[in-house]
């Protein structure tokens, strides 16, 4: 790269960069397969991580045109000793490919260059070079390259001050138009500075607030903004990111009554089990403030108006409006503590998420009532089945069904003895 657009590094950073790479799953292979070749290059946010001492959630390869299929069935032959062994994923159109294995991912792309016809537009692309390829990128800690192998094997390419912004912890943009050509950058910036603890430099910063003030927000689809909110509740640690979207004004240009507290936030998040879907729940809390004062098909409406455009997939959208419809009139439920058998009538058919968002809503009784529904209360069951009670004598029919809920009552309610036959005698005694 030339030093006209390149900011030095000493050699060592490069050098401890690959030594970091061969300890990554896929590293070695990487490694092996481009050291002789010039054109391949470890780039963006895998490059930035490991000079940081962090571990990167994938490896991102960048290399020459036409050459990225061909590097990433090579790869993945090399990678297929596991067990599972890897898949390839090629979009011709864009130059780029990604290798998955149960260990990791690489992605892989050929150096572009991109042009914006538009504000908010998707760039219009050409084969480009090391220069033009970091030049494209959001913000210079994200635009540092090292090559893999070849005369240049471990020497650092990086925009001016990128190395700079790295060692003091700024996230800078490359240019003044940039949040402008693509507004989804500005969800980056809150994303990123709260995953890697960075704050935006002076300038960065006002050119976030003057993009929002413009409505730069407007000028993207709603699919790609969604694509990044996507990643922001995917985040190890989602809250601050959330928060950071909404100090910034992210989430209010994408609807005013959009609107996100950390303390109920997070102490949804310690109420729901494993088997929950945070990402949803925390989805659903932004979405609390929509139609707050209007019938449920009113609310409804209103969160189905927001979010099918940032193309959720259906399941999920209709389960995240599910959760923000139900949450707040569980509260009354949840506090004071009913009977489980009464638990079990308000709770057993609401989302998981809606009743831990409902507890974090709540106050205290609440959230211990909720605790108490997801960590215990859910997993009474019943060792009998309706089989049992046909078995038994009991006709067909939805009485079935209302001897097994009886039975089932009494046992939340601790009326039972512990076996079968208890629960039978309690069904067969039930009132049909």
């Amino acid at each position: 790269m030339s030093e006209a657009g390149s900011q030095a590094a000493p050699a060592r950073d490069g050098e401890r960069l690959l030594d970091e790479l061969a300890e990554q799953p896929g590293g070695p292979e990487l490694l092996s397969l481009a050291a002789d070749r010039d054109d391949v290059a470890l780039v963006g946010g895998a490059a930035r991580d490991l000079l940081l001492g962090r571990v990167p959630r994938e490896l991102d390869v960048v290399l020459g045109s036409g050459a990225a299929a061909p590097f990433a069935r090579e790869l993945a032959r090399l990678l297929g000793g596991d067990s599972e062994g890897a898949t390839v994923t090629i979009h011709s159109r864009f130059g780029t490919a990604a290798v998955d294995w149960p260990g990791g991912r690489v992605d892989i792309a050929e150096r572009r260059a991109e042009s914006y016809p538009a504000p908010g537009a998707l760039p219009e692309v050409r084969p480009g070079s090391v220069e033009e390829d970091l030049a494209r990128r959001d913000f210079t800690v994200n635009a540092i390259a090292t090559p893999l192998g070849g005369r240049r094997r471990g020497m650092l390419d990086a925009v001016p001050q990128a190395i700079d912004d790295l060692a003091a912890r700024r996230l800078r943009v490359l240019h003044d138009a940039s949040f402008l050509d693509d507004p989804t950058r500005l969800l980056r910036l809150a994303r990123y500075g709260a995953r890697l603890g960075f704050r935006a430099e002076e300038r960065t910063a006002g050119l976030a607030s003057e993009a929002i003030a413009a409505g730069a927000l407007q000028t993207v689809s709603r699919a790609r903004v969604g694509a990044e909110l996507r990643l922001a509740l995917s985040e190890d640690d989602p809250l601050p990111a959330l928060e950071a979207m909404q100090t910034l004004g992210v989430l209010g240009a994408l609807d005013p009554a959009l609107r996100f507290e950390t303390t109920p936030a997070g102490l949804a998040l310690s109420l729901l089990p494993p088997d929950g879907r945070p990402d949803l729940m925390l989805l659903a809390q932004l979405l609390l403030g929509l139609a707050p004062e209007g019938a449920v098909k009113e609310r409804e409406r209103a969160m189905f108006a927001l979010l099918d455009p940032l193309e959720f997939n259906a399941g999920d959208r209709d389960r995240t409006i599910r959760t923000a419809l139900a949450a707040p009139g569980l509260v009354s439920a949840l506090a004071p503590a009913p009977p489980p058998s009464q638990l079990h009538d308000a709770l057993a058919h609401e989302t998981l998420e809606a009743v831990a968002l409902a507890g974090a809503l709540g106050g205290e009784a609440a959230t211990e009532t909720a605790r108490c529904w997801l960590q215990t209360l859910r997993h009474v069951s019943l060792s009998i089945t309706g089989q049992d009670l046909l078995d038994a004598g009991v006709p067909e029919g939805p009485q079935v069904g209302r001897r097994l809920t009886a039975a089932l009552h009494r046992k939340l309610d601790g009326e039972l003895a512990d076996g079968r036959e208890a629960e039978l005698r309690a069904a067969l005694e039930a009132q049909p």
